[in-house]
């Protein structure tokens, strides 16, 4: 389906109604009343051959697969998570969804490259996390999340916690943070990037507790999980460790949350352990910037009756991940919100961009 931009194919649409309008303006007195009648005229044929335009190709949509670029390689938490959503959205739809790995700058490179497409025809869709969103203020970079993105649907909240192996010597936070200040930087601390906001929270805890850890950065979250697992990683801090913890795999010491969390009422918060930090990051789909309407509305419907789906929410709930079902205005004013909300963020750990 061809790109929609407004202008290609409005001058074959409107081509009588062009010259019959400049037929108006030879055999009328070159009065600025006819002249602004004329251009009048030739503006409204123009916005309802586009309009019609757009209408039509978007009564055809879907007609081919859609792409969504994953962030992250495959095999992880999102991976799954997003499988799940695309494959009740396809039945809805009527047309394969394919995921698209493209990892890179923590979850970033991929999602950049929607703001380069130049083509918001539906059929390209990215998953869209709060890294995205805070990457201008630490990087130069030619886009800005706010005004660059169609919203398309928040699908849910991450649950970061704190876990280490079942037969790792931590029992608690507290032991945990008594070791890091006996041993500065001797033991090893994971997340997904370097700049996301688990790691980010990792070293606000840290600070507070006057301890130090070395952060260490993954591509994703099953590859640390596997070195966690195996014991090349001390601590996992990311969302994602459920199915681990669930198994007996993982310990969970501790979660970023603002309660306890249903699964594990045995685990306290960081919060409830005398440190104010809670994590609020949830994700969803965007795509090029100015789709359609009619095309948006189209896929956000699918979106929000694919999230009623059982096995995605069994899935979804297997991670502990809280559902958001946000609408795309809704999803829109969240990013410009938290466009700000990041900036304090880095101001208050004294970030500053290379």
């Amino acid at each position: 389906m061809p790109y929609i931009d407004g202008i290609g194919g409005i001058h074959e649409t409107n081509m009588n109604v062009s010259i019959s309008s400049l037929d108006v303006i030879a055999s009328a007195p070159l009065s600025r009343r006819n002249l602004l009648r004329s251009a009048g005229m030739l503006t409204a044929a123009m916005v309802a051959g586009s309009l019609a335009r757009a209408q039509s190709l978007a009564g055809d949509f879907p007609s081919k697969p859609i792409t969504v670029i994953l962030p992250f390689p495959a095999g992880g938490m999102m991976d799954a998570v997003t499988r799940a959503l695309t494959e009740a959205v396809a039945k809805d739809l009527g047309q394969p969804v394919v995921l698209v790995h493209r990892a890179g700058a923590g979850g970033v490179t991929g999602l950049a490259g929607l703001t380069t497409m130049g083509n918001a025809d539906g059929y390209t869709l990215g998953l869209m996390h709060n890294s995205v969103i805070r990457w201008p203020h630490m990087n130069k970079v030619e886009w800005d999340p706010r005004v660059d993105f169609t919203y398309v649907f928040g699908m849910a909240n991450l649950t970061t916690g704190i876990a280490v192996a079942a037969d790792a010597p931590w029992q608690t936070l507290a032991e945990l943070l008594a070791d890091a200040k006996a041993r500065p930087g001797a033991i090893s601390w994971g997340n997904v990037g370097a700049i996301s906001a688990n790691r980010i929270y990792a070293e606000r805890l840290a600070r507070a507790a006057g301890v130090r850890f070395n952060f260490i950065p993954f591509k994703g979250g099953s590859e640390q999980l596997t070195a966690v697992v195996g014991r090349h990683l001390d601590v996992y801090g990311d969302p994602g460790f459920g199915a681990m913890a669930t198994s007996g795999k993982l310990r969970l010491l501790a979660s970023f949350t603002e309660q306890r969390l249903p699964r594990w009422p045995q685990v306290p918060t960081v919060r409830e352990l005398g440190y104010d930090f809670v994590v609020h990051s949830p994700f969803g789909l965007v795509a090029p910037k100015n789709m359609p309407p009619a095309v948006l509305a189209r896929l956000q419907s699918a979106f929000i009756k694919a999230s009623e789906d059982p096995t995605y929410n069994r899935i979804r709930n297997d991670f502990d991940l809280a559902s958001w079902g946000a609408d795309s205005e809704t999803y829109r004013k969240y990013a410009v919100k938290q466009y700000a909300a990041e900036k304090q963020m880095l101001d208050e750990i004294g970030f500053k961009p290379e």
